[in-house]
């Protein structure tokens, strides 16, 4: 296990698993055994039949039911599950984090809180900042989520060669974060990472992504890649985190093409580069040895509409 640079280990997951949902039982147990959770770290909650989206009266008693379960060694939140990925406009794993944002909702597209864990040295969040940083392992279909989990742990050993992918499109709403994307051909010595920075729609054949960031609705070509374990992908779109939606591509493919986590958002946000991980702090974080959970979180300024999913432990240069 890589405490590494992240400082996070088993002990500091609290692991959220549905008893009502075979799936979320079922890979939850799996990623107990395969991350070495303690069992007194698992939270166990029903929801039966959980729809995508919670009211907030559904929330409040869902939050109430894991907080009672919570001990203070425990930094960050794992829900085993596909939904409820929503709370009216929020995200679940934001909600649970930073507590529902209800003025949010009154109008998506109108500026965010901000997170106190963005851009923060802290390892130990909760601790430092009395938030856990949630995020979602989504369940609906068990091979992926142990490929995920059998990623997040192959990332342990390292990756010695490897890229950062960062696409301008020609989709000019949608590129608002280019102005943070790293310079092509920056490389990082003790990591054998290096940064491709381009003008293009689409990444194709590229054998060795560490992260792969771009902005588009649909993002072609995924099926000619390969992805590292504990890789991060994402695309700055509007609703990427409606993970079962289809009017743009949901960030579950992401997770089918081979990346160990993502992000998206749920509801409208409007292209505010803040609300999406910034590309230069992901990279920063993370290439020095944070967790995907840490480096994802640390990421977003604004991420009261972001999903944050994948392997939370993933820490391919957490030596």
């Amino acid at each position: 296990m890589a405490d590494g640079a992240g400082g996070l280990g088993p002990d500091n997951v609290a692991l959220v698993i549905n008893d009502a949902d075979p799936g979320s039982v079922q890979a939850g147990e799996y990623y107990r055994q395969a991350r070495g959770i303690p069992a007194k770290n698992v939270v166990h909650v029903r929801m039966p039949d959980a729809p995508r989206k919670l009211t907030l009266a559904a929330f409040t008693r869902l939050q109430r039911d894991i907080e009672k379960q919570l001990n203070p060694d425990q930094q960050v939140l794992l829900l085993a599950w596909t939904t409820p990925y929503a709370v009216e406009c929020n995200s679940i794993t934001s909600a649970l984090t930073l507590g529902y944002d209800a003025e949010q909702c009154k109008n998506t597209c109108a500026a965010g809180k901000s997170n106190p864990y963005f851009d923060s040295a802290s390892r130990r969040p909760f601790d430092d900042h009395g938030i856990r940083p949630a995020m979602l392992l989504p369940t609906d279909s068990y091979s992926r989520a142990k490929a995920v989990i059998d990623r997040g742990v192959q990332s342990d050993a390292g990756v010695f060669r490897a890229t950062a992918y960062y696409l301008t499109t020609t989709d000019a709403n949608r590129s608002s974060r280019a102005q943070f994307f790293p310079p092509n051909g920056l490389g990082f010595a003790r990591t054998g990472l290096t940064v491709s920075s381009t003008k293009s729609d689409k990444l194709e054949g590229a054998r060795d992504i560490m992260i792969y960031q771009t902005g588009l609705a649909w993002v072609d070509g995924l099926d000619s890649l390969n992805f590292l374990p504990g890789a991060l992908a994402d695309h700055l779109t509007s609703v990427g985190g409606d993970l079962l939606g289809h009017g743009q591509m949901s960030i579950l493919r992401w997770l089918d093409a081979g990346a160990t986590a993502s992000y998206g958002t749920v509801s409208e946000p409007c292209n505010y580069w803040q609300k999406f991980p910034n590309p230069s702090v992901l990279l920063k974080w993370y290439a020095n040895g944070a967790s995907a959970i840490e480096a994802y979180w640390k990421s977003v300024a604004w991420p009261a509409q972001g999903l944050f999913i994948g392997e939370p432990l993933a820490a391919p240069y957490g030596h």
